[in-house]
């Protein structure tokens, strides 16, 4: 596997973008996130590249896993994130701007309901395929 620029570069070179999602899928994994969903949103929203939503059976589970996180992106890619919601830890947003990351409690969760709108296009199209 090839070693990260030292720098990254603006604008979200593809590699970078790559190793942002893969780190924090296995960041999420390590940590135990229950029922993790990447959807890509290139070609959908100019906000970002991949947005992850992912459950925590606690508050002290969702607010630990941002924590991570957030940290394993600073050491291991350079990067600043901007975090949302981790006094409560209900819901929190993570903004690594390639990369979005949503951390709910799974009640929480399945009230906002995220990834039917997110990927409502994807559903939809799906029947007329096959």
């Amino acid at each position: 596997m090839p070693a990260p620029s030292p720098a990254p570069q603006q604008g979200g070179d593809t590699e970078q973008v790559e190793a942002l999602h893969d780190l924090v899928l296995r960041s999420l994994d390590d940590d135990q996130a229950q029922e993790v969903v990447s959807i890509p949103l290139s070609g959908k929203s100019s906000i970002a590249d991949h947005m992850v939503i992912a459950s925590g059976r606690s508050t002290r589970q969702v607010a630990s896993m941002a924590q991570k996180l957030t940290e394993r992106i600073k050491r291991e890619l350079g990067r600043n994130v901007r975090i949302e919601g981790l006094p409560i830890a209900d819901w929190v947003l993570i903004d690594a701007e390639d990369v979005i990351v949503h951390l709910f409690r799974p009640e929480v969760r399945s009230f906002y309901n995220l990834e039917r709108m997110w990927a409502f296009e994807e559903s939809a199209a799906a029947p007329a395929a096959g």
